[in-house]
C-alpha cells in the first residue's frame, strides 16, 4: 500500500485531550477503511504565520499512514467537514523516515544548516562592493 504524512491544524481552543482524541478518531476512520496508522504525533499549540478563521494559534498533529488512497481520500474528505479541523495537508512518500519527525527532535539533533564552506573566503563588506 501507499505510504502518506498527515498534518493537520485544529482550532486553538479545544483542549489538548480533544486535540489528540482528533488523532484518534480520524486513525479510527482509517482503520475502517483498509488502512493502518504506522506513527502519530502531537506536536502541540503553535502559532500561525497568519490567521485562519480568526485564530492565531492551533492544535498540530502528524500521521504517518500505510493506506490505500481510497481511505485517505475518505479521511481528508472527514477532515474538512470536521469543524474542528481547520487545515490539511497530505504527502505520498516514498518511505518513511526513521524516528521521530524533524518538528519532535532537538535543536541541537537536527542537522539543518550543515557545513557552510561552500561560500569560499569572503572579505569584508567593503571588499564586495556597494550594498543595494
Amino acid at each position: 500500500m501507499p505510504l502518506y504524512e498527515h498534518v493537520f491544524i485544529s482550532r486553538q481552543d479545544l483542549s489538548n485531550t480533544q486535540a489528540e482524541g482528533l488523532i484518534e478518531h480520524f486513525s479510527a476512520v482509517l482503520a475502517d477503511n483498509g488502512g493502518k496508522v504506522l506513527e502519530n504525533e502531537y506536536w502541540g499549540v503553535k502559532t500561525m504565520a497568519y490567521k485562519i478563521n480568526k485564530n492565531r494559534k492551533g492544535h498540530y498533529a502528524y500521521l504517518r499512514t500505510d493506506a490505500p488512497a481510497p481511505a485517505v481520500q475518505e479521511m481528508e474528505r472527514l477532515m474538512r467537514l470536521h469543524d474542528d479541523v481547520m487545515r490539511v495537508l497530505t504527502i505520498k512518500v516514498d518511505k518513511h523516515d526513521e524516528g521521530p519527525s524533524v518538528q519532535m527532535q532537538k535543536r541541537d539533533e537536527r542537522s539543518d544548516r550543515g557545513d557552510r564552506g561552500d561560500r569560499g573566503d569572503r572579505g569584508p563588506r567593503e571588499d564586495r562592493g556597494p550594498r543595494r
